[in-house]
């Protein structure tokens, strides 16, 4: 997540309606994480939170007797407590964090995501971080991540020196570029960020219109994230209605982009962040903090009332809709 203290020989990859630059024929789909599958492929942490927020992260036991992660056979929930006040020597609000037991490197993942928590001193992010670290050794990702009143998504890279990014005009995508220093080491592990353009892509606007869709692709040349409203005629048929098999080789072609259009983030690798020195296997992250180094840092400033320690200890009412509801993550791998 952002903290303010996160070969050669390529040929092109026909994937459905994406062209990609890759050094393999085909993507298959390697895991499948709909409902109760969380349940067996992920696991829920239970240490102080890196970021200092006022939370206090459960396990699955207790997550699930208290009704704060619960599935059916198409849905998985994970929530915020919203009705117990928070005494001044607890941990925090009760919440969590959950990381998948499997890591990927080059890969498609594709996050259907029905709703994510909003609201005033909310800090929710899906990401991945290096299995082996120690971070930030291995890379972080954030592809979806916000604050507080937040309305666009951000995301990320953090890694260790030597990392940069190129600007706004020398990148292709859509999104802003925010920083370009992905060192963890300077401007209070900013990070290099890409704001995105796309209306709804965060918070209050994205739960409204239902959700939507996040593609991440990472391969050797860097990462891409896309970015689709529920109800964006653009979805590609591959996205909304997924299949096993993603696509087969075509013969070698120059295409800067995949023809999914330009992604609202590109994080490019190569002579200004060697990729093998800066990234290995990822595991996938979600969490939901409050306040801490961002949130509680930004609240003054983001129209919210009060403070937020206060809110977070004495108004549990005020994280009713502090919830993830995802219909499916899929991870695409290359074989």
């Amino acid at each position: 997540m952002t903290r303010f203290n996160m070969r050669t020989g390529y040929v092109i990859l026909f994937l459905g309606s994406i062209l990609i630059p890759f050094a393999s024929a085909h993507f298959v789909l390697n895991d499948t994480y709909i409902g109760r599958a969380f349940f067996q492929g992920w696991k829920w942490e239970t240490l102080d939170d890196p970021t200092r927020g006022r939370v206090n992260y459960i396990d699955q036991g207790t997550a699930i007797r208290q009704n704060l992660s619960y599935a059916t056979d198409d849905k998985f929930v994970m929530r915020a407590d919203d009705y117990s006040v928070v005494s001044q020597s607890a941990r925090g609000r009760n919440s969590v964090r959950i990381s998948s037991y499997k890591a990927y490197d080059e890969s498609i993942i594709v996050l259907d995501l029905q709703h994510m928590p909003e609201g005033c001193s909310t800090w929710p992010a899906f990401w991945s971080l290096s299995q082996k670290g120690p971070w930030p050794h291995g890379g972080e990702i954030d592809i979806v991540e916000g604050v507080n009143l937040a309305t666009q998504n951000l995301a990320s890279l953090h890694t260790t020196p030597s990392c940069t990014m190129p600007q706004q005009r020398e990148r292709l995508q859509s999104g802003h570029t925010t920083s370009t220093n992905c060192d963890a080491s300077v401007n209070y592990n900013q990070g290099c960020g890409v704001s995105f353009a796309k209306p709804a892509s965060y918070g209050v606007p994205f739960n409204e219109v239902g959700g939507g869709y996040f593609a991440i692709l990472r391969t050797q040349k860097g990462v891409s994230i896309w970015f689709w409203s529920r109800n964006d005629p653009a979805v590609p048929s591959e996205i909304k209605c997924p299949s096993g098999l993603l696509g087969d080789l075509t013969p070698p072609s120059i295409f800067p982009t995949p023809q999914w259009g330009q992604p609202e983030a590109n994080f490019p690798t190569g002579s200004q962040c060697d990729y093998d020195s800066h990234f290995d296997s990822h595991m996938l992250m979600f969490d939901l903090t409050f306040c801490g180094d961002w949130a509680g840092a930004d609240y003054d400033s983001s129209g919210c009332g009060g403070t937020c320690m206060d809110l977070v200890n004495n108004h549990p009412q005020a994280f009713s809709n502090a919830y993830w509801e995802i219909n499916s993550l899929r991870i695409y791998t290359p074989v």
